[in-house]
């Protein structure tokens, strides 16, 4: 693995002639991991009390996945040596050779600034410091320490992920409230078994690398148990909006049904179920989606109502 990544670091510039395309500085932004950040982050500024203006709404959303993917650059250019030499990654800009790491390494510090500045002065600073809190947690906390070091990377590393819809809370409210923080701890802990089920059927990636995921250091029986320990927990979180009285009847069914589908597949994980992991990984994704979208249709219509 050393050998890899060395010989990867002595030929870090992009290939040939070939100059870097906008296409190369848009994958930087890790545009499937920034449309999940949209959408909770449009879901929570939707479900929280009182109003804004559409304009500022939409600078508010487009200023957060301008942060969400300066987050992604900044990932890609610190872990550069190790995309050259997973499979999964290998095709990214830089390990691909069509950006040089300096520049993913500019372009991604100044979206970063940019992004947070002009919510602070457009939005509000609530907004702002959750958004910059954001960056530095990916950045520096999963990428720089966790993600090299310990199994549980995923898990602290996770709550990065989970701070979008608490940003489009605060654009409205100006403020960190207890509904938010439910929004948050739904997407924190399904990161666990979201990401774990996935790393199942990859883990060979991470160990040739060395990145130690639980099923490389634990092994697959215990990164298992650790997927249904955490389901049970996001369950009860996915629910919890309806009794806390900001999402409606619909969402109480949804969520319960939702939540029920997924502990049954979690426990096909356990059971060592023919491609439950796989299963599971594909429907926690719909799961996600399910509720907060019922919870933003909910939210709408009952507005609309009004």
């Amino acid at each position: 693995m050393a050998d890899s990544l060395t010989s990867f670091d002595e030929n870090i510039q992009p290939s040939g002639t070939r100059e870097a395309e906008a296409r190369d500085f848009f994958d930087l932004l890790k545009p499937r991991v920034m449309s999940l950040v949209i959408f909770t982050a449009f879901v929570g500024l939707v479900a929280a009390p009182g109003e804004m203006n559409p304009v500022l709404a939409f600078a508010a959303i487009f200023l957060i996945a301008v942060g969400a993917g300066a987050s992604g650059a900044l990932n890609m250019w610190y872990d550069a040596d190790i995309d050259a030499v997973m499979d999964r990654t290998a095709k990214r800009p830089i390990p691909a050779g069509k950006l040089a790491p300096g520049d993913a390494l500019g372009f991604g510090v100044t979206l970063s600034i940019a992004s947070v500045v002009l919510l602070g002065l457009i939005v509000n600073i609530t907004s702002a410091a959750l958004l910059a809190l954001t960056i530095f947690f990916y950045v520096v906390v999963y990428s720089m320490w966790l993600k090299r070091r310990t199994p549980q990377n995923i898990v602290i590393g996770g709550a990065a992920g989970a701070f979008p819809p608490m940003i489009g809370w605060a654009a409205v409210t100006d403020s960190v409230t207890i509904e938010s923080m439910v929004l948050f701890g739904i997407i924190f802990l399904w990161t666990p078994p979201h990401f774990w089920a996935l790393s199942l059927f990859i883990s060979k990636d991470y160990e040739k690398v060395g990145v130690p995921m639980l099923p490389v250091v634990a092994g697959e029986r215990e990164t298992r148990k650790q997927i249904l320990l955490y389901s049970f927990l996001v369950v009860p979180f996915g629910i919890a909006p309806y009794f806390l009285e900001f999402a409606g009847p619909v969402y109480g069914v949804v969520s319960s049904l939702f939540g029920a589908w997924f502990l049954g597949l979690a426990m096909m994980v356990w059971r060592k179920r023919e491609k439950a992991e796989r299963r599971l990984f594909a429907f926690s994704i719909l799961y996600l989606f399910v509720l907060f979208a019922t919870l933003a249709f909910e939210r709408l219509i009952t507005g609309w109502l009004a």
